[in-house]
């Protein structure tokens, strides 16, 4: 099992970014097709497959990592976390996952396209 970062370059504010990953609302405009939310465990829904993950640790504005329920005796979890670069102010989503290590392409385009539906949903 491997730690693989991805990090891409977000234009809109550290606060709304933080909302689409942090919320039900949020994530289900790019993330997953429905997500419901029940204390600190959020349900994902895409067509055909449900998953569970619970909130772990999270920080307003900052970051919010999740740990799949299959996971839940394992050191793995997955991270959104938000940085902003002092000098130019741009704003970047850093994802933190765990993959096998045959599988670090895979999983870093998996992630490009959830991106590309999160810049969409923004309009950036």
């Amino acid at each position: 099992m491997k730690k693989v970062e991805f990090e891409f370059l977000i234009h809109c504010s550290p606060r709304l970014l933080y909302q689409l990953v942090s919320t039900p609302t949020g994530l289900a405009e790019w993330f997953a097709d429905k997500v419901d939310m029940h204390n600190d465990v959020m349900s994902f829904h895409w067509e055909g497959s449900d998953q569970t993950a619970e909130i772990i640790d999270h920080k307003e504005n900052e970051f919010i990592r999740f740990q799949w329920d299959e996971d839940a005796d394992t050191d793995k979890y997955f991270e959104f976390r938000i940085d902003i670069d002092s000098l130019t102010n741009d704003v970047a989503l850093i994802i933190t996952d765990f993959c096998e290590n045959d599988e670090e392409e895979e999983t870093r385009l998996l992630w490009e396209r959830q991106v590309q539906d999160l810049k969409h949903s923004i309009g950036a």
